[in-house]
Formats: C-alpha cells, sequence, structure tokens
C-alpha cells in the first residue's frame, strides 16, 4: 500500500534513510520536518507491507517542475512492483500540483536504477560531476507528466 507520510513514519523514514542511502541520508531533523509539513513543496510516500513501512520516496513540485529527491525500498521487499508504485504515486501528486515533468539525479554507477528509470520513460539530460559526497557523478533525468513537454508515452502512468 502507497500512503502519504504521517509524522507518526519519521522513525521509520529515517532509519530506510540511513539503511538505504548511507553517508547520502537525509538528518532525521529534515525527515520530520519534511513529513511535518515545514516544507511546503514536499511530499513524502510511504509503502508498506503487512503494517510495515518498506520504502519512501520524496517528491517536490515547484510550478511546473518536479524532482523526485528520495526513493528506497528495503532490500527485501526490491523488484516487487513497489519502488514503481511509489514513483506512479509521485507523479500522480506531482501532476496534482502544475508539474509538468519530472526530474531526479542517480548515480552514475548505479547501473540497476539507471535500468529502472530507463525503463520507465527517463532520459538523461544532464551530469553533475562529484556531485555526492564521495565524489561520483550524478546523471539527471527527465520525464515528461504532460502531453507537449517532450511527452514520451509514460505520462499516464
Amino acid at each position: 500500500m502507497i500512503r502519504e507520510a504521517t509524522v507518526a513514519d519519521v522513525e521509520d523514514v529515517a532509519a530506510l534513510e540511513a539503511e538505504n542511502l548511507g553517508v547520502d541520508a537525509w538528518s532525521p531533523g529534515l525527515v520530520e520536518a519534511g513529513i511535518a509539513g515545514d516544507l511546503p513543496t514536499v511530499h513524502y510516500l510511504v509503502a508498506e507491507v503487512d503494517g510495515v513501512v518498506v520504502g519512501h520516496a520524496v517528491v517536490s513540485a515547484v510550478a511546473d517542475i518536479a524532482e523526485l529527491q528520495r526513493i528506497a525500498v528495503t532490500p527485501a521487499h526490491r523488484r516487487s512492483g513497489l519502488a514503481t508504485a511509489l514513483l506512479d504515486e509521485g507523479c500522480r501528486l506531482a501532476r496534482q500540483e502544475g508539474a509538468d515533468r519530472l526530474l531526479l539525479e542517480v548515480r552514475e554507477d548505479n547501473l540497476g536504477a539507471l535500468r529502472f528509470y530507463a525503463a520507465l520513460g527517463f532520459v538523461e539530460v544532464d551530469r553533475r560531476a562529484r556531485y555526492y559526497r564521495d565524489g561520483t557523478t550524478a546523471v539527471v533525468l527527465r520525464r515528461a507528466l504532460v502531453s507537449g513537454c517532450g511527452a514520451n508515452g509514460m505520462m499516464d502512468r
């Protein structure tokens, strides 16, 4: 089940950040601020299995551009469709906020993630050298959310 996060999810989301994103994880305080609504453009989503939070996504939408800032699923629940469901709900929220495209950054050495995003219609639009703390380059990807914005046939997902 995919739903918007509540303050009761802060501890679980912060733990997912640490488990899945390591040194690039956001602090529990930043997670709490986002979930509590202190960051007005940000939406936190969680994926639950049997009442346990096993994934999360963070989407920020400002005007016509949305950004997928985070998406992570615990290793035991990967390849189960949860990341796709989180992304689909993030796209729906972004469109609802008026965004016509979704951007994200992914590590250039994360081949599994690059394949995942390519299969869902994302295309590379840029690279950011030394973007991550360890110096790894980020690949900037884009996907249209509405027709007429470089539509690639995936915007209705």
